[in-house]
């Protein structure tokens, strides 16, 4: 009878150190850089996002930034203008659980997200078209 160690060694199934290979490989640390479509899509997304906020661009920003170079620049000019109107908005919902002024908090909170909304919107349709979008009003504190 044979045995199952000896059987392996027969084969030349292990690797230089004596151990078995590894059922599973490693691959590589880089991702590859996203197709032209692929870059618009991430793009359009980074702006569509902001009507949740700051975080999908900054998501974007920080995954796709070395792989699309139109995703790092639009996903970066829409972090940059969803970021003040978000930490503000949030703010006012603070502010809007006070007893005396929070109607008027509410309201303010209510008109900054239709804004970012819009506008998100706004740029995600002419990304979407392949047309870089910078916003008017965007402080750009994120290079």
């Amino acid at each position: 009878m044979s045995n199952p160690a000896d059987q392996h060694k027969q084969h030349g199934s292990e690797d230089g150190n004596g151990q078995p290979p590894s059922a599973f490989e490693g691959v590589p640390a880089n991702a590859l850089p996203l197709t032209a479509s692929e870059d618009r899509q991430w793009a359009t997304l980074a702006h569509f996002g902001g009507i949740l906020g700051f975080i999908p661009s900054l998501l974007i920003l920080l995954i796709f930034k070395n792989r699309g170079p139109f995703t790092a620049q639009e996903a970066r000019e829409a972090f940059n203008f969803t970021f003040p109107p978000t930490i503000l908005a949030f703010a006012a919902w603070l502010l809007s659980l006070l007893p005396t002024v929070g109607g008027l908090f509410a309201v303010v909170n209510a008109l900054i997200w239709v804004a970012i909304a819009v506008s998100s919107v706004i740029a995600g349709i002419q990304v979407n078209r392949g047309r870089p979008y910078q916003y008017v009003l965007n402080l750009r504190l994120f290079r």
